[in-house]
């Protein structure tokens, strides 16, 4: 009995660490999808995220407005610092190597990193992350606290309305067809530029909100916190396909129930190392991700 509750409560864990992972990777594989850049500063805007709910949550407190006001702050705070990147950084390389482009997103990361150490309302040691209360709630098989549900709900909330927005809306069909074809869908009259940074200012809101869940569950921010998830999330983008946005989402769970049990039935010590073999496995079985596509080039 004991056994069986101790797998069901990993399960929780990793579903909420997982539902995590899911939100930053799906930022990773929009951009990718579109304009086929990894975007390495992508953990980086999810530390810049969390810094805006921290101060956010100063001011306010932890209660459920001041919770609702951090979320709401570090998602425009990711979405104004994504325009930013994408029209001085990526935009400029759009037509460059893509080398280019995988360089100047790795110099963003290190910029954005070392620029957050020295601003002086920030700076380089780690803070306390304001948190709310903990509450357990206790089930018959497992036992789930209010941060958890708040992760797992909220993620799936916002997952579920990036799949309505990408399916159901006419921004949705502009992304889709920019995906496909970005000549074709120019002289189709769609506004590439603008489809190109409404997609890196979705990514970054999940970012952002991803950055506060992140701080909760885990309430310790420094300007380095989000190279580790960023690096995750980036795995289980590859994990599911990447490119796909459901893809990501079950690249996510995968990766945080894989962590969570090793963590549990192994040794800690080994969480990272079984989440990369186990993208070696999948890319070796199936190199284009678990819901991925093939493509074919044409030379």
């Amino acid at each position: 009995m004991n056994s069986l509750y101790m797998f069901f409560q990993q399960l929780i864990n990793g579903l909420s660490l997982g539902s995590i992972y899911a939100l930053i990777a799906l930022g990773y594989t929009m951009v990718y999808g579109i304009v086929k850049l990894i975007n390495f500063a992508h953990g980086d805007v999810m530390m810049v995220g969390a810094y805006a709910g921290y101060f956010v949550l100063c001011a306010l407190g932890t209660t459920p407005f001041g919770m609702v006001c951090a979320f709401v702050a570090a998602m425009v705070m990711c979405a104004l610092l994504s325009l930013v990147i994408e029209r001085l950084a990526y935009r400029p390389l759009r037509n460059a190597p893509r080398l280019n482009s995988l360089i100047t997103a790795i110099a963003v990361e290190l910029i954005l990193q070392n620029l957050m150490r020295v601003l002086p309302f920030v700076g380089p040691d780690p803070r306390q992350f304001p948190t709310m209360a903990t509450k357990n709630f206790s089930l018959s098989f497992v036992s789930i606290s209010n941060i958890q549900l708040i992760v797992i709900i909220l993620s799936a909330v916002l997952m579920v309305l990036l799949n309505y927005i990408v399916n159901y809306t006419k921004t949705g069909k502009a992304m889709r067809a920019v995906s496909y074809d970005l000549g074709a869908a120019s002289l189709m009259g769609i506004s590439v530029n603008r489809t190109i940074a409404i997609t890196f200012v979705i990514g970054s809101v999940l970012a952002g909100a991803g950055g506060v869940l992140y701080a909760t569950a885990y309430p310790q921010i420094d300007p380095v916190m989000g190279y580790i998830p960023g690096l995750k999330a980036f795995v289980a983008a590859v994990l599911g396909g990447i490119g796909s946005i459901p893809g990501a989402m079950l690249g996510g769970i995968i990766l945080g129930i894989a962590e969570t049990m090793t963590k549990a039935y192994i040794s800690s010590q080994y969480a990272d190392a079984i989440s990369y073999c186990i993208l070696i496995v999948i890319l070796l079985v199936k190199p284009s991700g678990i819901l991925g596509r093939k493509t074919h080039v044409k030379v």
